[in-house]
Order: structure tokens, then sequence, then C-alpha cells
């Protein structure tokens, strides 16, 4: 799969870990930065992103921030994103498999390497469910966005 990659500067120490186990899982990413730990706004990453995402360039995205919520909420903001942050395994795998969860959101500040590594590896492996309940309830979201991206 195609990855994009994006973070502030609180993620910034996080997402090398996060480049590394997606490269170790044979994906190919694309980083949108940011580069360093100087001040850098979170939604400026969290756009280039999603906008990645929505247009097909990448299958996926992840994004790290201070908390994981400022990239989320941003993340959210464009049409067909679906993002979520992910601090356990389980919601990390659930979220793709039931709601087609296309960008993980991950905090810094509130996890670590292992835990990184381990969420990244279960959203990239598993896979949306369809042709199950999901997939209807999954529509049944997708209608709300269309009327509210109008």
């Amino acid at each position: 799969m195609k990855i994009a990659i994006g973070c502030d500067h609180a993620g910034f120490p996080l997402k090398e870990t996060v480049l590394q186990t997606v490269k170790r899982l044979g994906h190919e990413v694309t980083d949108c930065g940011t580069f360093s730990c100087e001040r850098a706004d979170y939604p400026d990453y969290a756009d280039k992103v999603a906008k990645l995402v929505a247009a097909g360039q990448v299958e996926r995205g992840i994004l790290i921030c201070g908390s994981g919520v400022g990239v989320c909420v941003a993340a959210n903001k464009t049409k067909g994103v679906r993002a979520c942050v992910c601090h356990d395994a389980y919601s990390a795998k659930q979220a793709v498999e039931h709601d087609a969860l296309n960008v993980l959101c991950l905090g810094a500040r509130i996890i670590g390497t292992a835990v990184a590594e381990e969420l990244t590896e279960r959203f990239l492996s598993a896979s949306f469910q369809a042709g199950t309940r999901h997939e209807m309830r999954l529509n049944k979201v997708k209608t709300i966005e269309d009327l509210n991206f109008k």
C-alpha cells in the first residue's frame, strides 16, 4: 500500500519510528513533513495527508501530533477521510474493519515507540469487512457526509 505520513513538531520525535515500521512492513511512504522539532502547525500537515487519501493517491494516512486530537479534527474536515485517534491495538484494527478508518492519528505525548509500532502494524494489516452490516453503516455515514459537504 501507499501510505502518507504527516506530523507537527510535537509528533516529529515519533514520526521516524512510524516511518520505519511502515517501510519494514513493505509499504511505500510519502512523507508530508514536518522535518524537524521546530514549531509547525498541525492543520497544515493533516490537510496534506487528508488530501492525498481523499484523492486516492495513497490508500491510507498516519498523522501524529502531541495528543492525536488536533490532526484528527483537521483531517476529518476533508470529504472521504475517516480519521480516528487510536491509542490501543483493538481500536487501531477494529476501526478499519468496522468503520473503514483510512487515517490513523497518534499522540506522541501519549504513547511510546513500542505502542506506535504495534498500532501502525494493526492499522495497516486490517481490512474493511465489506459485505457485512458494517458496510450498510458506512454507507449511512457516507450519506451524511454527502449532505454535509455540499
